[in-house]
């Protein structure tokens, strides 16, 4: 099993330890904002998110709305993207987004 994670098609970040991350989806989930794998990092406190996934592609954090932490026993962590892993001295921290909000009707009387 290897610790991998997906973004699902409602931007919400699932971790797990699975062969693929295809098996992170539950029945009618898709995976169209990519995946990775993922490794703690006891001396940053923090989830170090690296690599894509041969499945669904290279992750699209700008798409994160939600993050799942039950596939990393349930309490939250600072967390870093490495864009060029295995190099860790660049690192991305990498937050669940606000809901865009809907445009504002405009209602003539």
């Amino acid at each position: 099993m290897y610790q991998k994670f997906i973004i699902n098609q409602d931007g919400v970040l699932k971790f797990g330890h699975v062969y693929l991350h295809r098996e992170l989806l539950k029945h009618g989930e898709k995976c169209i904002y990519g995946g990775g794998l993922w490794k703690i990092d006891e001396s940053r406190g923090a989830i170090m998110l690296y690599g894509r996934s041969f499945d669904f592609g290279t992750p699209d954090f700008d798409y994160l709305r939600h993050i799942d932490w039950s596939g990393v026993g349930g309490n939250p962590h600072p967390l870093f993207f490495l864009p060029h892993w295995p190099d860790e001295d660049i690192v991305e921290p990498i937050f669940a987004k606000a809901e865009p909000s809907l445009p504002e009707r405009v209602v003539r009387c």
